[in-house]
């Protein structure tokens, strides 16, 4: 049945088998990253120690005496904050393109789209991570956030500290920890709450057939749509803006979103084509490709645009205030940012636009592949330009707890999501858009 195109949608069905042996890999996967992150942690602490005693000998030799704890903190700087700050890039990168899943298919149902629901089935099994990125936002926040938070520091809003810096108090009626803590666990509850409804009425519809539960899905689609519309900007000026307390970019909001939006489209596309790989999803076609793969380019345009405005408005205004954060990026922190900051331009934009330009390339699984893979690791470095320079600062860098941690999360997500993707058929046979879908011709 799977290897014809042309059958009556109301007798498809066809179910994802997540085998022992893929099970297996994956776990592997997951083992491996957790053994890198290790050795990783192991790695810099040992560092921290070796640097820790050529301060403590330095200051020997002028006749000053730290001790080992006072000497590892010479500077003010912990080597553990580099963990936690890979922590908070993972879990807010992953749930981006968790939540984008949810994004994609409200879309098609806002806008009625018809070629999609062949491929729905993929995207909506992906919120099922917002599961884990929850608590480990929370959680890190809790515990760890004045590592990654300026204002979250001692003092900082108290007029007779030290400390005292007057603009992150008069930002704190915000910048708060238990607005921001009530602005985060609102975000992802609705989430969640919204997902598992339409999860919920996408699997009747499976069952009953009718238009019914389309409709109410219409409706889940557009609450959810409203609520990404706020919380896509919010999450981004809390979780990764607020990280550079002082500057601030009224285009933020958007290219967070954008950067969230065009990784999750690259998932999805890649996603589907490792499945037809698999001898799954026979009934999409190349037109439904072509599709995915307008989508790709479109957005990776939209986000050079984004990207390029937000520098320009702030290169030809030249406030220091806004500038140093492109020149913490650039010339800051014995330049050990500048090499990504290039390649978050090439990967980003110049390879998307020069693979995907032509019709034929959208139809052509090897470049679609390729074209994927340069944006899922493109936006991961964008993400880290974003959220490691206002950090660690000097300290950051590519080793084994960036490797370790990157893969331990890529590996849960599998796992979970083709786990996901086994509860329901990998077709909505009763989606009323299914027989157009089927014959989609571009």
């Amino acid at each position: 049945m799977a290897g014809h195109s042309h059958f009556s949608p109301s007798n498809v069905e066809e179910h994802f088998e997540f085998t022992a042996e893929g099970r297996k890999r994956v776990i592997y996967a997951f083992i491996a990253g957790v053994v890198a992150l290790i050795v990783g942690i192991f790695l810099l602490s040992r560092g921290e120690h070796d640097a820790a005693h050529a301060v403590a000998e330095h200051g020997a030799e002028h006749g000053e005496h730290l001790s080992g704890g006072a000497a590892a903190h010479h500077g003010g700087y912990d080597w553990t904050n580099r963990i936690w700050a890979n922590l908070w890039l993972n879990g807010v990168f992953f749930t981006g393109i968790a939540v984008i899943g949810m994004f994609f298919v409200s879309i098609q149902y806002l806008a009625k789209a018809g070629w999609s629901s062949v491929v729905k089935r993929i995207p909506e099994a992906f919120p099922i991570f917002l599961y884990v990125t929850f608590p480990i936002l929370l959680l890190t926040f809790l515990f760890k956030g004045d590592v990654i938070f300026h204002w979250m520091h001692h003092g900082i809003t108290d007029p007779s500290s030290e400390h005292y810096d007057k603009i992150i108090a008069g930002k704190s009626g915000y910048l708060n920890q238990p607005f921001f803590l009530i602005r985060m666990v609102a975000f992802f509850v609705l989430w969640i709450v919204l997902w598992r409804w339409l999860r919920k009425k996408s699997l009747e519809e499976d069952l009953n057939g009718g238009t019914e539960n389309f409709y109410s899905m219409v409706k889940i689609a557009t609450g959810f749509i409203v609520l990404m519309g706020i919380s896509s900007s919010m999450s981004a000026w809390d979780w990764v803006m607020s990280i550079d307390t002082h500057w601030f970019s009224t285009m933020f909001g958007w290219y967070m979103f954008s950067s969230w939006h065009v990784t999750g489209l690259a998932t999805i596309t890649l996603t589907v084509l490792l499945l037809k790989d698999k001898g799954y999803m026979q009934y999409v076609n190349f037109n439904h490709l072509h599709d995915l793969g307008k989508f790709m380019f479109a957005f990776s345009i939209f986000w050079t645009y984004v990207w390029f405005a937000q520098f320009l408005l702030i290169y030809y205004a030249n406030f220091p205030e806004e500038t140093i954060y492109f020149l913490e990026r650039w010339e800051g922190h014995n330049k050990i940012y500048k090499a990504t900051e290039i390649l978050n331009v090439f990967f980003n934009f110049f390879f998307p636009f020069l693979i995907m330009m032509t019709r034929d390339a959208k139809r052509t699984p090897i470049f679609l592949k390729i074209c994927c893979a340069f944006i899922i690791v493109g936006h991961y470095l964008d993400f880290y330009q974003m959220i490691m320079p206002g950090t660690v600062g000097p300290h950051g860098g590519y080793g084994l707890v960036e490797f370790g941690m990157v893969t331990v999360f890529a590996s849960a997500f599998i796992y979970l999501v083709s786990n996901e993707l086994t509860k329901a058929s990998l077709v909505a046979k009763n989606h009323p858009f299914l027989e157009e879908a089927l014959h989609h011709d571009i």
